[in-house]
């Protein structure tokens, strides 16, 4: 057996303590969205982080829905954020579950802390628990409802169940130490009231945990052996320990297998993009963008549909690493790793996004031919396929000057350029409308370079790719920029966002070669000397194709030293 020299992550580095001092049988990981929105591109690595130590232990992942604020959540939501983690790779085979389907186990279990004198019923409103919890440097107060009986407050609790309060009247509290250093550990709130009918349990209730006592009842109830989540719940982790101890161990499944154990790992932050869900929600109203798949935005969805692969988003989090600092990613990174999945992968057409006709004076009138053009010079096994040539093409319009300056290799009156995998064709003259616009080129071809090289050996400078007039696909292309101006930064003082006014360019008369028209939603292209292109799913029919770019050819971005 090959000695294997593997770096591990200090989350893996738990994993393998737990299981070589016997606490671990079974890795059991899940992911938890609250289903209020859709996924971004830092909840991908959290799915994928998750789902990775699952696989890599032969352990096993969850997915559950954390609906225990019926305010915001929708079906809607549910069904985004489950396509979106399929899309992913992360399997949770027949783990699905929804922290409503505990409702009852977690009231039995807030019974069950009332009893032991660790939960009381409190009459404070939530700014006076506020004032009440103190500071950073001061201690909190008592409540004053702390010294409540049992009795008292197990008749309140059920009263609060059966809907005799008002939304904030009462509250049950955690006791555990109003003197605490960790605030989150000063009688934290553990269920409210609330009448608001849930999407999957209607209106059996009108009180819900809080977070903070769910979210650990839960792990226990599923097996989960660690609870992976992001840094700013390192604070709450002694109160996470304090809800498995006092009532948590008895719902474990596996009396065997060791309690919940909460590690925390640093956000993913993308410099210059939107990612806060209120934003996202306002530029959707506002009709700024599309929707939450809008391709100018990082949501999963978005990435998906503007042509993002789950494998260049995997390499995107493997590259970002899993570490305990903050720190924020350069977009540039995300857009290095879906060329470097694509570029091997992907054939290389035609496009021409603004186009001007090329008539080739000395080439057969009415005549066809199909010249035979290899996919991806990169990558053979990708194969050949056969592109119409005619006397009349499309080239796009910057591959043309009337009066070139010096060092431009394209197309010119008197200039022999090559066609890519063509033909040597000469400029000769062009055609103007009444506006000077240039309308039409007349060049003349020289047969004997069909294939792109003349048997004399003479050289050309200048290749531009082109198609055939009679056999070209119309199309609308859209170029993205970042929704935000990235000189000005996302956020202005009063808390609005810079928008880019060229965010999105839409090129409505764009021509692509035939072998493009029955391109389907998701296809990915690289078209040459444009980028990389995808079919956008939302848009586009059969009659009306619409690419999306996914990302231009050459970056600055370079890969940091190791």
């Amino acid at each position: 057996m090959e000695n294997e020299n593997v770096s591990k992550n200090f989350i893996e580095q738990f994993i393998d303590q737990d299981i070589e001092e016997g606490h671990c049988k079974t890795v059991h990981t899940r992911f938890p969205p609250e289903p209020n929105g859709y996924l971004h591109i830092g909840h991908a690595k959290s799915i994928l982080l998750n789902s990775g130590l699952a696989q890599k232990y032969n352990g096993k992942f969850n997915l559950r829905f954390d609906d225990t604020n019926p305010t915001k959540e929708k079906s809607e939501f549910v069904e985004a954020i489950k396509e979106d983690i399929k899309w992913l790779g992360a399997d949770w085979e027949d783990r699905l579950f929804f922290a409503s389907d505990y409702f009852d186990q977690m009231y039995e279990a807030a019974v069950k802390l009332i009893k032991k004198g660790k939960a009381y019923v409190s009459d404070l409103s939530a700014d006076e628990i506020r004032e009440y919890r103190g500071t950073l440097t001061e201690p909190g107060k008592e409540d004053p409802a702390s010294c409540r009986s049992v009795e008292e407050n197990l008749a309140l609790f059920e009263d609060m169940k059966n809907g005799k309060f008002d939304d904030g009247e009462k509250v049950l509290r955690a006791r555990i130490d109003m003197t605490s250093s960790n605030i989150n550990m000063r009688d934290p709130v553990i269920y409210r009231v609330a009448h608001m009918t849930h999407h999957r349990t209607g209106d059996k209730w009108c009180i819900y945990p809080m977070y903070d006592f769910a979210h650990p009842l839960e792990d226990a109830i599923e097996g989960i052996t660690h609870s992976i989540c992001t840094l700013e719940f390192e604070d709450h982790r002694p109160l996470y320990n304090w809800v498995i101890d006092e009532v948590g161990k008895d719902m474990i499944p596996d009396k065997d297998e060791m309690p919940p154990r909460q590690i925390e790992f640093a956000k993913l932050y993308l410099t210059n993009v939107v990612t806060g869900k209120r934003y996202i929600k306002r530029l959707v109203e506002e009709g700024i963008v599309d929707g939450w798949d809008d391709p100018r935005l990082v949501s999963i969805a978005a990435l998906r549909r503007r042509g993002f692969t789950p494998e260049s988003l995997k390499m995107f989090v493997e590259l970002c690493g899993i570490s305990k600092a903050n720190s924020s990613v350069d977009y540039a990174m995300l857009e290095y790793c879906i060329r470097e999945d694509l570029k091997m992968k992907r054939p290389r057409m035609m496009a021409i996004l603004d186009p001007v006709k090329v008539v080739i004076d000395n080439y057969p009138e009415g005549e066809t031919e199909y010249l035979e053009v290899v996919n991806n010079l990169e990558n053979e096994e990708l194969g050949v396929r056969k592109v119409p040539f005619s006397r009349e093409l499309y080239i796009d319009r910057e591959d043309f000057m009337e009066e070139p300056p010096k060092k431009y290799f394209r197309m010119f009156p008197g200039n022999e350029v090559r066609l890519m995998n063509a033909y040597f064709v000469t400029c000769n003259s062009f055609v103007k409308d009444e506006n000077g616009v240039v309308t039409e080129i007349h060049c003349t071809y020289d047969p004997a370079s069909k294939g792109g090289n003349s048997p004399d050996g003479r050289k050309v400078k200048g290749t531009i790719q082109w198609v055939s007039a009679a056999q070209a696909v119309p199309a609308e292309i859209r170029l993205y920029e970042n929704i935000v101006d990235e000189e000005k930064g996302v956020y202005n003082e009063d808390g609005s966002l810079n928008l880019n006014p060229n965010s999105l360019t839409i090129l409505k008369n764009c021509v692509v070669e035939e072998n493009l028209k029955d391109a389907k939603a998701y296809d990915s292209f690289q078209f040459v000397r444009q980028g990389f292109f995808c079919v956008d799913a939302k848009d586009s029919t059969a009659d009306h194709l619409v690419f999306n770019r996914i990302v231009s050819l050459k970056s600055s971005f370079k890969l940091p030293n190791a």
